[in-house]
């Protein structure tokens, strides 16, 4: 059995039977050998190749908020690298025998980098404020209250059984932001300490100079004894990234990198480690996304034509160099819930074009049947021409492409409904409940929330699969709903799967504690050291 799967089984036996988990707040200090003790300073600078909108996490999603986020917000739980919980905020915890309820009990002494306390209010308003605005919507759906009989006693009531309600308090979807600041009564979507955050992490605030840098420095007084050991985190936003960069110690850590060409030149520096570790809870998968509510789009024959054309095998084999594996569906491979009992779209240019002739496109004399735009964001080009080529000469479909000079232009056109096709990167997020349901959900069509269903695709019976899966606590019931699930999704087509994205984190070989949780850099760096420190450049 995979790896991920009997992990996974692992949560779902802990949520049923209720059990506890407990670690002295310090415990990860004692995972060392006396002989191996990290020494404390130095900087770690991270490559990031597209900038945020803001610095976040309880309001919007994505790995580019989630980096920085994840170092300057604690959460209850933390991850390990085979899918268990660990305290974090929360020092222990408790699911009733019904899972109705998770009580959490909180460390002692925690304060927000402003020197105020973190207390149960503080986490019952981030647990609310994430339920209205983050674009997860049924992560915390079942949540009807949260209840808080002292200051470090937290008391989730839910509606229904959650299956994926400890995954979901893990640091990048379940920051704890301070009350005192966002409970203003101003705007938390516009709140200016979006941009300059007091936060509850290992490191604090300093300077974020969008589309140059984000700058934190250690909290000397997080609750963690003796942590974190760098003194200094840099985020460096590059508009292609310069492998050079990495080699020359410009920067030291590069996650989130896929250039099958540039693979080699940083997998032969003697000086990197390269992995494919810490992408386990994300579930990255490569996918168009068709606009529903603009015609053509509308009508499923004309989507279903431009999946028969497209030859995801030749995509995987020549543009990616095979460092990929097709994806047919809403959930990726390596869940234990994914499904092959779908429509493959195996190539069929005959049936393609049969079905817009049906669907009333005909070509016209130049042999163009109509025009379509594609978004997307820089990095990709050869797949964009690609399908700009392919589909104009196997069934007559003009593209045109529109390229977004960065994330924050593309979030607003894809957000806002001012799109027919785009290319996506989008993640499961280790559990349906949380990265998969966002997407298709009917409640969750909500503009100006990018990564939410912005494609405006509705069926009740859809909703229905999920809502039953979200609180199903047997895994074989489970796994059958989520199989009709994905059968109904792909025949609807709101989407079209391509690949599994086959991220790699390259890293200067003399840091020590990467890679250690299915988050990767999505977790506290609050472990990261240096085993002898780069020279001051």
């Amino acid at each position: 059995m995979h790896k991920n799967i009997s992990c996974l089984i692992m949560v779902f036996w802990l949520f049923v039977t209720g059990m506890s988990a407990f670690i002295s707040p310090d415990f990860a200090a004692g995972n060392e050998s006396n002989a191996n003790i990290p020494k404390p300073g130095g900087e770690l600078v991270i490559g990031m190749f597209n900038c945020p909108t803001h610095l976040n996490p309880a309001i919007v999603s994505g790995v580019y908020t989630g980096m920085p986020g994840a170092q300057l917000f604690a959460a209850p739980l933390r991850y390990d690298e085979n899918w268990n919980p660990q305290p974090y905020l929360a020092q222990k915890w408790e699911i009733a025998e019904n899972g109705l309820s998770v009580t959490l009990h909180l460390v002692k002494g925690a304060t927000f980098h402003d020197g105020k306390p973190i207390t149960s209010e503080d986490v019952a308003f981030s647990v609310m404020t994430v339920q209205k605005y983050h674009p997860f919507h049924s992560m915390f759906a079942p949540v009807e209250k949260v209840e808080t009989p002292d200051p470090q006693t937290v008391v989730i009531r839910l509606n229904k059984p959650h299956p994926a309600i400890l995954l979901a308090m893990s640091s990048v979807l379940l920051p704890i932001i301070p009350k005192h600041i966002y409970g203003d009564g101003r705007d938390i979507k516009t709140h200016p300490a979006n941009m300059a955050p007091v936060g509850s992490g290992p490191f604090k605030f300093v300077e974020f100079v969008p589309e140059k840098h984000i700058i934190l420095e250690r909290y000397d007084k997080f609750f963690i004894k003796n942590r974190p050991f760098l003194d200094k985190i840099s985020y460096k936003f590059f508009k292609i990234f310069d492998q050079l960069s990495l080699s020359g110690g410009e920067i030291q850590l590069l996650p989130y990198y896929f250039n099958p060409m540039g693979y080699q030149l940083l997998e032969n520096d003697k000086n990197l480690i390269g992995t494919d570790k810490g992408y386990e809870g994300t579930g990255p998968m490569y996918w168009l996304a068709f606009n529903l509510r603009k015609k053509p789009l509308d009508d499923l024959r004309v989507r279903q034509a431009i999946a028969y054309c497209i030859d995801r095998d030749f995509i995987i084999k020549t543009i990616f160099h095979g460092k990929s594996q097709k994806v047919t569906g809403p959930i990726i491979p390596d869940s234990p819930f994914y499904s092959t009992d779908v429509e493959q779209y195996p190539v069929d240019v005959k049936k393609a074009n049969e079905l817009l002739d049906a669907a009333g496109y005909p070509r016209n004399q130049t042999g163009k049947r109509f025009g379509l735009t594609i978004d997307f964001i820089p990095g990709n080009p050869a797949l964009i021409q690609y399908l700009k080529d392919d589909l104009l000469r196997k069934i007559g479909v003009e593209l045109t492409v529109r390229a977004s000079e960065n994330f924050s232009k593309w979030s607003d056109i894809v957000s806002n409904d001012n799109f027919m096709i785009t290319q996506d990167t989008v993640y499961n997020w280790g559990d349906p409940v949380i990265g998969v349901h966002r997407t298709y959900d009917c409640n969750n069509i909500r503009k100006g929330v990018i990564w939410s269903n912005t494609q405006g695709y509705c069926n009740p019976k859809v909703n229905e699969l999920m809502d039953a899966a979200g609180s199903e606590t047997n895994f074989e019931k489970r796994k059958a709903l989520y199989a009709e699930f994905q059968k109904i999704v792909v025949h609807d087509l709101p989407i079209h799967y391509l690949m599994r994205y086959p991220f790699m984190t390259f890293y200067n070989k003399n840091l020590g504690g990467i890679n250690d949780s299915i988050w990767g850099v999505l977790s506290p760096l609050d472990g990261v050291y240096w085993k002898e420190k780069p020279q001051e450049r």
